[in-house]
């Protein structure tokens, strides 16, 4: 029997949603200014890298 995990689910779809707002930040150049700093496109690349990773993960350990 398998055992769902909704909330594992959950969390493997915001990471996933992050990781598309990301693709979105490259293709239209949005920039991201926190404070007095521009946070530069080169970690849109790590982010959507790091944030499909735990999306997998999560998703695979939902599904037991």
């Amino acid at each position: 029997m398998t055992r769902t995990k909704p909330f594992t689910m959950i969390a493997a779809i915001l990471f996933a949603i992050g990781a598309l707002i990301h693709i979105y930040r490259l293709f239209t150049h949005f920039q991201v200014v926190l404070g007095s700093h521009t946070i530069p496109q080169a970690a849109s690349y790590v982010a959507i890298i790091v944030g499909l990773i735990m999306a997998y993960g999560l998703y695979r350990e939902s599904r037991g």
